[in-house]
């Protein structure tokens, strides 16, 4: 059993002005792999600690004036594979799942959805809405296949949540408009680039420059997207090509993210970006086209997963962006997450989000869901404003065309026609169902300093919410101080939970 070497105490800003008149009563939530997922119980705080175990954690929680972040949004993204997951299930049951979705009264209340231009990793195969060489004036831009299966998708999706809105990124750019004319970076088995084009990537770079803790451990040497300002202005009236298409098909596109992982260098879509790259497309050719046939739409940086600050810094420093007022945030993913708090420090004006959970290996497992959890509390501890998660909804193992295995929330069997709700499905409810638009996070404590994931919110109704995860194989003593009163509880070996504030009762 891992122990607690001293008593943690994380102090907020400011406490309650006094000990509260009567106690809070709260409902908690439990889950875990041993004693079943969301189960209920009630329990009340206490005046006056009843013991001080030697591992006991301790958080404070504040009354609201100064707070971490303000949460807006949680989302998905919504990916072909998904769409194929769902046609699997009988009419009754696909309708169960969007409800438990999407709906405002539903289990995870999603609302905002993410879509690719063109191709992801869990789409069907490889395609963009230009694929005819040369075509800058995208004479021949189509939406045939968006049409198939992701619009369908997302209209399923508005009828459980009209409000739903959407925004979007590249994979890759058509093959025509990249370097090695291909969609995806390197060869592999699961796709036909010519493996001699490798090469392309290595060239320019400097090899000798490796630094093992940081990601990826080489750079690469130029840009993937052919730097032509025919081709450049061509991809951004790409961009407001699908913005407007999807418009008319009452799809709300409110931002775009120029490029999904710049630094993943991938044998799926993918496309490889140099700093001064990324800042001439975006700030001379994609935020005026933006601005002058979309000026609602957001220009945000994402999304980001290297932990490389000079390259991020490189974008935002460089004259075509600099002082422009070309982005109004900044997304991260996967290794980004490592340098948010720099960016910050740095960029204050800029807002925050998070643009990806990570994805799991197909296991479906109960360690997949405490880390999903863990995510979750550093990403919102580190001030960001939204959160969007990968699938939502995959069949069998979760393998896409690229040979890739992932997780889901919900996991179909294509054979017997069913559906299951995984272990992660109830760790994302876990904060979901209950840190709603305009919730506060007051404070919070990491699984990278202890072995647990706490966090405590207000929400608009002045209720508190804690979240709770034990990382650990032994029990792990919780106490939550609001003022002169505790929470306390006691949470077993590897489990999530939930504290939500009931109504206030009558004075004692």
């Amino acid at each position: 059993m891992t122990r607690i070497s001293k008593h943690l105490c994380i102090l907020s800003a400011l406490f309650l002005a006094s000990a509260a008149a009567s106690a809070r009563t709260f409902t908690q939530y439990s889950s875990s792999e041993k004693d079943g997922f969301w189960t209920e119980s009630r329990l009340e705080t206490v005046v006056r600690a009843t013991g001080r175990p030697a591992n006991l954690l301790e958080i404070a929680a504040g009354d609201g004036s100064e707070a971490v972040v303000t949460f807006k949004s949680w989302g998905t993204c919504f990916n072909e594979l998904g769409w194929d997951a769902l046609q699997v299930l009988p009419e009754e049951k696909r309708e169960e799942l969007l409800k438990r979705i999407f709906a405002p009264d539903g289990d995870l209340k999603y609302t905002h959805g993410r879509f690719s231009l063109g191709a992801n990793d869990y789409a069907r195969d490889w395609y963009s809405a230009s694929e005819v060489p040369g075509d800058f004036e995208l004479r021949y831009f189509d939406m045939s296949r968006d049409l198939s299966a992701l619009i369908p998708y997302m209209h399923a999706a508005q009828k459980y949540n009209p409000d739903l809105w959407f925004w979007c990124s590249p994979w890759s750019p058509p093959a025509w408009m990249k370097i090695n004319q291909d969609y995806p970076v390197l060869s592999s088995g699961f796709n036909r680039m010519d493996k001699r084009l490798d090469y392309l990537l290595h060239r320019n770079s400097d090899l000798k420059a490796r630094r093992h803790d940081r990601f990826p451990d080489w750079l690469a040497g130029e840009d993937f997207f052919i730097q032509d300002p025919r081709y450049l202005k061509a991809y951004a009236d790409y961009f407001c090509r699908y913005i407007g298409e999807y418009r008319k098909n009452g799809i709300p596109v409110r931002r775009v993210m120029y490029q999904n992982e710049a630094y993943s260098y991938t044998p799926y879509p993918g496309c490889p970006w140099t700093p001064g790259g990324a800042a001439l497309f975006n700030g001379e050719y994609l935020a005026p086209a933006l601005k002058e046939k979309f000026p609602d739409v957001e220009l945000y940086l994402g999304t980001i997963n290297t932990n490389r600050f000079d390259e991020v810094d490189g974008i935002l420093s460089d004259g075509h962006v600099r002082g422009k007022d070309v982005f109004k945030g900044i997304g991260f993913q996967w290794e980004g997450s490592q340098i948010i708090s720099e960016v910050r420090k740095k960029y204050p004006a800029l807002k925050v989000v998070q643009t990806e959970s990570e994805c799991g290996d197909g296991r479906f497992d109960w360690r997949g869901a405490e880390h999903t959890f863990a995510l979750i509390n550093d990403y919102l501890g580190k001030g960001c404003e939204e959160y969007t998660f990968w699938n939502v909804i995959l069949c069998d193992n979760g393998e896409s065309g690229w040979g890739w295995r992932q997780n889901a929330l919900i996991r179909v069997d294509s054979r017997e026609k069913t559906a299951m709700l995984t272990p992660e499905y109830y760790a994302v409810k876990h904060y979901t169902h209950f840190v709603t638009a305009g919730t506060k996070l007051l404070n919070s404590v990491s699984a990278a300093s202890v072995p647990a994931s706490v966090a405590v919110f207000l929400t608009p109704e002045g209720k508190y919410v804690v979240t709770a995860c034990n990382h650990d194989n032994g029990e792990l003593p919780l106490a939550v101080m609001f003022g002169g009163d505790r929470l306390e509880a006691v949470l077993p070996p590897h489990s999530m939970h939930t504290f939500a504030e009931e109504a206030t009762p009558p004075p004692r």
